[in-house]
């Protein structure tokens, strides 16, 4: 079990209808069950003053990150939409911070890159963390292969100590062994997988 302090702070990870809602457009199969966890580490982290944000993909109806408009993903998480909001029963108790709000790529909840330059810019989740004195990331979320990945791996370069939940993230799996690959990434990476 993970712990919590003022240093910290737990990252929610796009737990929205789209990925953990079986009739969301990119279902991540369990991906409801990351609700329940997720809450507990909310409580958890808020009776310890830590600090708690979530992440949510917010896409224009249209983008290259789409299927339909060249990329390799159905369209999902349009902003103002069902797809879009976070899943019933989610507490929410901290920083919201969308991504992919113009269109841009990426996974992670620090940087997106532009869609046709590839060119990273960071979004705000890591200059709130510094100005909360964050030092350390808890992660929870979907999906385990793809922006949780990533966003502690990016938390990693961007000089953070860094935790996933093992229970509390679930994977798109494109691939068999997707998951265990992720989890390999960011061991590799100094994250500890909890």
């Amino acid at each position: 079990m993970v712990r919590y302090d003022p240093s910290t702070a737990l990252l929610v990870v796009d737990v929205q209808n789209d990925f953990g809602h079986p009739d969301g457009s990119l279902y991540v199969a369990g991906g409801e069950e990351v609700v329940e966890i997720a809450n507990r580490e909310v409580e958890r982290a808020l009776a310890a003053s830590a600090h708690v944000a979530y992440t949510q993909d917010w896409h224009p109806p249209a983008t290259p990150h789409f299927e339909k408009d060249g990329g390799i993903w159905p369209v999902h998480c349009v902003r103002d939409t069902w797809g879009a909001a976070f899943i019933s029963g989610l507490e929410v108790a901290g920083e919201v911070i969308r991504k992919g709000t113009e269109g841009e790529d990426g996974y992670s909840g620090f940087t997106v890159r532009d869609p046709e330059s590839g060119e990273p810019e960071a979004t705000r989740l890591g200059s709130w963390l510094e100005g909360q004195g964050v030092q350390r990331v808890v992660i929870v979320g979907i999906a385990t292969d793809y922006c949780v990945k990533d966003t502690a791996l990016d938390a990693r370069r961007l000089g953070f100590d860094a935790a996933v939940i093992a229970e509390g993230v679930r994977a798109v799996n494109l691939q068999p062994g997707d998951d265990e690959r992720a989890f390999e990434a960011m061991r590799a990476a100094g994250v500890e997988i909890v």
